[in-house]
C-alpha cells in the first residue's frame, strides 16, 4: 500500500513540474481526488524525495501567486462566449 502511494506520488510531482500542471489538472489526468494529489504532492513527497518535493513546493507557489490571474481569464472567456452566443 504505501509503496504505491510512494510511487505516486514522484509520478505526480514528475508530471506536474514536466507539464507545469496544476493540482486539478493533475488530478484530472490521474483520475484521482484534488485533495489525494494535494496530499501526495506537499506532504508524502517531503519524505521519499525530498528534492523534487522542493521543486514541487516551487510549482505550487507559482500556481497559488497565478491563480486570480487565470480566475481573471476563465471569466472573461465565458462573458466572450456568451456574447458570441447572442449575435
Amino acid at each position: 500500500m504505501y509503496y504505491e502511494c510512494d510511487e505516486r506520488a514522484k509520478e505526480l510531482a514528475r508530471y506536474m513540474i514536466a507539464n507545469k500542471a496544476t493540482v486539478r489538472k493533475a488530478a484530472a489526468v490521474f483520475k484521482i481526488s484534488k485533495s489525494t494529489v494535494h496530499k501526495d504532492v506537499s506532504q508524502r513527497l517531503q519524505n521519499i524525495d525530498y528534492g523534487l518535493f522542493l521543486q514541487m513546493r516551487e510549482l505550487l507557489g507559482e500556481n497559488l501567486r497565478e491563480r486570480h490571474i487565470r480566475g481573471g481569464i476563465a471569466t472573461k472567456n465565458k462573458y466572450e462566449r456568451l456574447r458570441t452566443k447572442k449575435e
